[in-house]
């Protein structure tokens, strides 16, 4: 009898999470094409503004056309890891993991070659400081490998509605097949926020951790608060992001703010510029979030 009442259990949670994200897909999919908050004068390619309350699409630009995501790969790459994986297991970081990061010039957390570090301390690198170091090494914890654990981001993408990505990799680093759209992103940027350590970790400004090889501390920043601006919505706060960039996919945002006491996702990708350039993808941010009227 209780045997037959958890499976039933089971079965209805399942049903319920299907449902979830069938609606979510749905509300993506065939929302009405018209802005509801105008795209204009946007410097990023792609944007993709959700109301999380509702989720009603209220501004897109290209938001079905393809994108490279650059680092808000590393969304999918903590998702993941946030589901399967203990926070408190002990990752080793292979000495292998480094050299192809270091020729590429991925950015990195500041972990060492052979240290130990908890899973939760990679993800925070893997999301605050963006470190490829860290993302690598929760795949091979997760899939045994950076290959298998890129099919594994492939299964949950399709699992999830994301019907125009493909995943090659676990940091997003230049690859032409390794590609995504605004509308996917922000599927799965929602989904991803509903798990209560992800949202954490996607709103904290800076975090200290413990590897075997810095027994005293690596602290990290946000890359989105290292940029001044990011402080400066005037209608509402920017509650976290997670930023990208490769020369091939231009500056990419992605960010959560919360306007009128109600939260708000947006997903920029291909604004022109670089490091050292104005943070366009920024300023796009405080634009549409700006424009949401508080009623």
């Amino acid at each position: 009898m209780l045997a037959g009442c958890a499976i039933l259990l089971t079965a209805v949670l399942i049903i319920a999470g299907a449902a979830y994200l069938l609606t979510r897909w749905l509300a993506f999919t065939w929302e009405d094409k018209n802005n509801l908050i105008s795209s204009d004068g946007l410097y990023s390619h792609s944007a993709l503004l959700l109301d999380r309350q509702t989720g009603q699409v209220l501004s897109r630009k290209n938001g079905d056309q393809s994108i490279y995501p650059a680092s808000l790969t590393k969304l999918m790459t903590v998702y993941l890891a946030v589901k399967e994986l203990d926070p408190q297991q002990v990752i080793t970081l292979d000495e292998p993991i480094f050299p192809p990061l270091y020729a590429q010039q991925a950015s990195l957390a500041g972990f060492e070659p052979g240290e130990r570090v908890s899973a939760l301390d990679l993800m925070y690198g893997a999301l605050l400081p963006s470190g490829a170091e860290c993302c690598v090494g929760l795949a091979q914890a997760m899939a045994g490998s950076e290959t298998a654990f890129a099919e594994q981001m492939n299964r949950e993408a399709k699992n999830l509605g994301m019907k125009h990505t493909h995943f090659v990799n676990s940091t997003g680093l230049q690859d032409k097949d390794h590609y995504s759209t605004a509308e996917d992103l922000a599927l799965l940027l929602d989904t991803a926020l509903e798990e209560p350590l992800f949202y954490q970790i996607f709103t904290t400004h800076s975090y200290t951790a413990t590897g075997s090889f810095h027994p005293f501390g690596l602290t990290f920043t946000g890359t989105l608060w290292e940029l001044p601006e990011a402080e400066s919505l005037k209608n509402g706060i920017i509650l976290g992001g997670k930023t990208g960039y490769t020369q091939e996919a231009g500056l990419c945002l992605a960010s959560l703010a919360e306007v009128g006491g109600r939260e708000y996702l947006l997903i920029t990708a291909g604004a022109k510029g670089d490091h050292s350039t104005p943070p366009y993808h920024l300023y796009d941010a405080l634009t549409l979030y700006g424009r949401i009227q508080i009623s």
